[in-house]
């Protein structure tokens, strides 16, 4: 059972998490991080349930839950889709911040990937300025030290204020520390101390003309400086969220509206305005991110990421980055269309040699033409044809396509076009969307929400439905069949 759009804030623990309690002492525990840090695996590997939860086409948005006991006590682990921040565009990224936001959890483990600590460090440093217990688990660390990368972790934990635990999800190395870590803070053995983050002086001030009145408004149910902070943002989606999560409107509170406008017109008086507020503060964010990551982590090999840089000189240039991916997918185009015609005709004159003896069957057992017409000439020979005509394509070609996005040649794709999508008045994601859908529109379109915004997300919904899947690139005896089942279908 999994949690959905509607389905996070207060609601999750009046409903769906206190269902899988099995006594009232059990603890709720977050899995955040960004997406391919290996958070799926860490849960995967506690939990023992072999479960995924991403943001791409195929997998699912909803949470999987599992439960993990450790020193005697039972913990329900929450795996939260991938997010870089918790300043959400996407229906993802807000699952996973009304849930680390509202959901109360009793602890929050941050998974980063500790071959690109600084990037991953934003989002720690948001869930820091919510709530102080969180555990830092840096994971991958087989890979940071094949790429000779080292880190402090004691000082990492020093400048953040709460544990860090490296980790190796995959061998299981690490986990039992990061388990006594949210132990003792699910226990209070240990209190944490996160890093205060601030701001200018500017932003700082207008923080204080709110936060007095919110704290006296929200308790102890949210953290009153995060949610000043997040009133003079303005964040529609997440205000809503707030709201209810804490049964009430603020904004129904006159002061607090007066306080309000006169923190705005304090800001915008100093220079900003209410569409620089946002990028004030994730500068800042990136700042601390940078300060933290350049006294915790060391480069043996300055040039490790040589190779992909200069691969990506090639692969992304204005003069053969078009050409490449043109040839590439030409390649995979022509292996599909061709090859499949071989296992193709292997399983169609299979396939209908049985309907011949099936035939022979009906008419030697007497059987009514209609009946014939119906289970054999309708749809077993139906079947038949989409077997075979659809499912040696589709053999070759996912297969072919989940190679390049592994190689991480699919991004490339992505931003090689994204200039001519823009131009179009469209998304450049929308380029890996297409190039799914000519292995199956269905999938090409369910693809279509990684697109942030709706309007973008509409065009490619339907323009996705004209991608030539590869049900249609069958010789045409048994193709033209196929393509009609394919459009009905679609």
């Amino acid at each position: 059972m999994g949690l959905t759009n509607k389905s996070t804030g207060a609601v999750v623990l009046e409903s769906e998490l206190r269902i899988e309690r099995t006594c009232p002492d059990d603890k709720v525990i977050a899995l955040a991080g960004n997406p391919n840090v290996g958070k799926s695996t860490v849960f995967n590997s506690l939990t023992g349930l072999n479960q995924h939860t991403g943001n791409w086409p195929g997998k699912t948005v909803t949470n999987a839950q599992g439960k993990y006991r450790h020193e005697g006590r039972n913990f329900i682990m929450v795996d939260l889709p991938g997010t870089y921040s918790l300043m959400a565009n996407s229906v993802e990224e807000e699952i996973a911040r009304d849930f680390i936001c509202f959901g109360a959890p009793d602890a929050t483990i941050v998974v980063s990937d500790s071959t690109c600590l600084e990037r991953n460090l934003n989002l720690v440093l948001q869930t820091l300025e919510i709530t102080n217990k969180v555990v830092v688990c840096v994971n991958l660390i087989d890979e940071a030290k094949r790429k000779k990368i080292n880190i402090d972790f004691k000082g990492l934990s020093k400048h953040l204020g709460v544990p860090v635990i490296p980790t190796n999800a995959r061998s299981k190395k690490g986990l039992d520390k990061l388990m006594d870590a949210v132990y003792d803070i699910t226990n209070n053995h240990k209190a944490a101390k996160p890093i205060q983050i601030t701001y200018d002086d500017t932003i700082e001030q207008a923080i204080k003309m709110l936060q007095a009145k919110v704290r006296e408004l929200v308790g102890d149910k949210i953290d009153s400086r995060w949610t000043a902070l997040k009133l003079l943002d303005g964040d529609a989606a997440l205000i809503k969220s707030l709201n209810e999560y804490l049964g009430f409107n603020l904004m129904d509170d006159n002061v607090l509206q007066r306080l309000l406008k006169t923190a705005k017109k304090h800001l915008s008086d100093n220079g900003i305005k209410p569409d620089q507020l946002r990028d004030k503060i994730v500068s800042r964010l990136v700042h601390i991110a940078e300060d933290i990551s350049s006294n915790t982590v060391t480069f043996e090999n300055s040039g490790y990421n040589n190779t992909d840089r200069k691969i990506d000189s090639v692969l992304t240039s204005r003069i053969f980055g078009i050409p490449i991916m043109l040839a590439l997918l030409g390649l995979v185009f022509w292996l599909t269309i061709t090859g499949a015609n071989y296992p193709s005709q292997m399983i169609a004159t299979f396939l209908f040699r049985i309907e011949d003896l099936l035939t022979g069957f009906f008419e030697g057992a007497g059987a009514p033409s209609w009946v014939h017409g119906l289970l054999v000439t309708g749809i077993y020979r139906t079947l038949a044809w989409v077997v075979s005509v659809m499912l040696p394509p589709m053999a070759i070609f996912f297969p072919m396509f989940t190679l390049l996005e592994d190689l991480g040649y699919l991004p490339r794709v992505a931003f090689n076009l994204d200039n001519f999508f823009k131009k179009a008045c469209a998304h450049g994601k929308q380029a890996l969307t297409m190039c799914m859908g000519f292995g199956c529109n269905a999938a090409g379109i369910i693809g279509c929400r990684i697109i942030d915004s709706p309007r973008e997300r509409l065009i490619a919904t339907i323009t996705n439905n004209f991608v030539p899947c590869n049900g249609r690139f069958a010789p045409p005896s048994k193709g033209q069949t196929c393509s009609v089942f394919c459009a009905f279908w679609h």
